[in-house]
């Protein structure tokens, strides 16, 4: 008998305040959820609601019927039978916070296990007991205890324990460079130095949480430009299941529920391939949704990416002959779409990575003409 579920993906509790629209990306559950669930999204979302419905409706997509316009958690309070499914269980911003108290009420070992792991420094530790492969890490309880800077692993990153959209980590060239960054972090902030892995391409590794325990979900290339990160893209030839699974059963025997998924990192030289692990993120993430829709549709060959535009409204958004179509398996379907109230919209595109490219060109396009024609 299916149980009715409650989404609740309002990121605030584990993003920081200078990414733009964040309180808005809540919508991204949208596609992950069934005719019976219930959705918590934000009341300036309204205005698209009647639009990402019709979209939904007409690739075949199903979805929520019923939207709650509010975030808060006392909504769940009210529907003790759903089965409550939240971007972030706790609270990565504040550990103090009456919202990890209300987490940890409801479930303590899930609120303990993904604080552990969240922590950059717990989960190299971990790591190092499991036996993984990880960059050589160097953990500090400040940075009052790092001393022979000369000895330390450079090029190198230094990392804040806790960091929220990767506020405060930095790459350090050389030991100048890192004693300049140590400057903008406070005197008794954990923090690790991390050795810089020259990779090739860094991977996504998904599990999900079921009665058989940590499952694999899905293995993803991400796609970046530079540092940054741009989407991810599926399928990928690495498949290095091995070198995570161990930490993954150990979460699952901790209490763990949901999605988490791990970063790697992928070296490649003289016909040798080693994977690195670099972190975990105990909980849904980028890649956590396109995956959900594109395993409800079928489609086995995805690529996701966040494009900006000068729209605002997804009724000015030109989907002709782009929208994904279920027969030929093509064509573009949105995701975050409630970015594009502040000029941002998140999309899936399937196809072979040729027609990718093609339907990427032609929408990528589409969603900068207003710029065109103003200029």
């Amino acid at each position: 008998m299916y149980k009715r579920r409650l989404f609740n993906h309002d990121i605030m509790n584990c993003t920081h305040e200078a990414v733009s629209g964040n309180y808005l990306y809540c919508g991204r559950a949208l596609g992950l959820t069934e005719p019976e669930d219930l959705i918590q999204l934000h009341p300036d979302l309204k205005s698209e609601w009647s639009a990402i419905t019709a979209h939904y409706e007409r690739i075949g997509l199903s979805h929520s019927q019923t939207a709650i316009w509010d975030v808060s958690l006392n909504v769940a309070t009210k529907l003790p039978n759903c089965e409550l499914s939240v971007f972030y269980f706790g609270d990565a911003v504040n550990a103090n916070s009456p919202t990890r108290e209300w987490f940890y009420r409801l479930d303590p070992q899930w609120c303990e296990v993904v604080e552990y792991v969240n922590c950059k420094n717990s989960f190299t530790q971990l790591a190092e007991v499991l036996e993984m492969s990880i960059p050589k890490t160097l953990r500090f309880a400040g940075k009052t205890e790092i001393q022979q800077f000369e000895a330390l692993p450079y090029p190198c990153y230094v990392k804040p324990a806790v960091s929220v959209n990767g506020v405060g980590i930095s790459r350090c060239q050389d030991e100048l460079a890192l004693k300049q960054a140590l400057l903008a972090i406070e005197e008794h902030v954990p923090l690790q130095i991390q050795q810089e892995i020259v990779a090739s391409r860094f991977l996504n590794l998904q599990y999900q949480i079921t009665e058989r325990g940590a499952e694999r979900l899905a293995a993803t290339e991400q796609i970046l430009d530079g540092c940054a990160h741009l989407g991810n893209r599926y399928p990928t030839v690495h498949q290095p299941w091995e070198l995570v699974d161990p930490m993954a059963d150990w979460m699952a025997s901790q209490g763990m529920k949901g999605i988490f998924a791990f970063d790697v990192a992928v070296r490649e030289a003289e016909n040798q391939t080693q994977y690195f692990a670099i972190e975990c993120n105990p909980r849904f993430n980028g890649a956590s949704y396109p995956t959900g829709i594109a395993r409800k549709l079928g489609i086995t060959n995805w690529s996701n990416e966040c494009f900006k535009t000068h729209y605002h409204s997804l009724n000015d958004v030109d989907l002709t002959d782009l929208e994904y179509n279920p027969a030929s398996g093509v064509g573009v379907i949105l995701v975050n779409w409630g970015g594009i109230l502040v000029g941002k919209l998140g999309v899936l595109i399937a196809g072979s990575p040729i027609e990718q490219q093609r339907v990427r060109s032609c929408l990528q396009e589409r969603l900068q003409q207003r710029v065109l024609q103003e200029v």
